[in-house]
């Protein structure tokens, strides 16, 4: 299982909180590559886990804090 930005962006639209089933629907819905559709099914799971962000299932994504601008200034 792999994860770039570009494969977990797919998923941040998805309707969070959701278990691993909901997610895999989600990504065929959308028309995600099938790549995220295997990194889903990849994720092992116990007893229907509830994910509540992208960030439980790929700690490495970016949030609003990573970047380094002030929006004060614009």
């Amino acid at each position: 299982m792999y994860w770039t930005l570009e494969l977990a962006s797919y998923l941040s639209d998805a309707p969070w909180p959701a278990n691993k089933d909901e997610l895999i629907d989600y990504a065929i819905r959308t028309g995600a590559p099938l790549e995220v559709v295997e990194n889903l099914q990849a994720i092992e799971e116990e007893d229907s886990e509830i994910y509540e962000t992208i960030q439980e299932i790929w700690p490495d994504y970016p949030s609003d804090e990573d970047y380094l601008w002030n929006e004060d200034e614009y």
